[in-house]
């Protein structure tokens, strides 16, 4: 396998990939995976955006993330914005690289493929600071809590809840940029 950074173009041409990627890892109903497709094809314009994917030797996908400029006026900013105070808006929010999503198909978890591409993603970030969210789940043994752990990642909001989505999330942030 091979870990490559991707530019916009290379992402919005597999977007059936990275669609089909995040249904699996999700385990989202088709009819968010169409919803999704969307968002993901709008994002990949978005200042700052940077994107990784996890390739086989065929060029199969196995995994995939990106990120981009958190700013306002964007969705998923103006939410955790919005349930933020001000401290933590100006800590967190100020020269933020978000990442959205980070996904691995399920055969290939637990092998190091996450960590190689979060490593990557972020140290190709601009910002301050990193923030993402999460499901909220166990965290000995989640593997995603796991890996935003070992990367330093920290609470800024728990049990938060999207609009739209039944779940409590968490949103984890960590000052950039990596060490070492």
């Amino acid at each position: 396998m091979r870990l490559v950074p991707w530019k916009p173009d290379d992402l919005a041409r597999r977007l059936d990939d990275v669609v089909a990627v995040y249904g699996e890892a999700m385990g989202y109903r088709a009819e968010l995976l169409e919803a999704r497709r969307g968002y993901i094809a709008t994002h990949v314009r978005r200042p700052g955006f940077r994107a990784v994917a996890t390739l086989t030797r065929d060029g199969h996908l196995v995994g995939f993330g990106y990120g981009y400029t958190s700013a306002g006026g964007q969705w998923w900013h103006d939410q955790v914005r919005g349930a933020l105070d001000d401290e933590n808006r100006k800590a967190w929010l100020t020269d933020c690289f978000e990442v959205v999503e980070l996904h691995v198909r399920p055969p290939a978890q637990g092998h190091g493929v996450g960590a190689r591409q979060l490593r990557t993603l972020l140290s190709m970030a601009a910002g301050r600071t990193a923030l993402l969210s999460t499901p909220e789940a166990d965290e000995r043994t989640s593997r995603a809590w796991r890996l935003y752990r070992r990367f330093e990642f920290v609470d800024v909001l728990r049990d938060f809840r999207f609009p739209g989505d039944e779940r409590a999330f968490a949103v984890l942030g960590r000052t950039l940029p990596l060490a070492g």
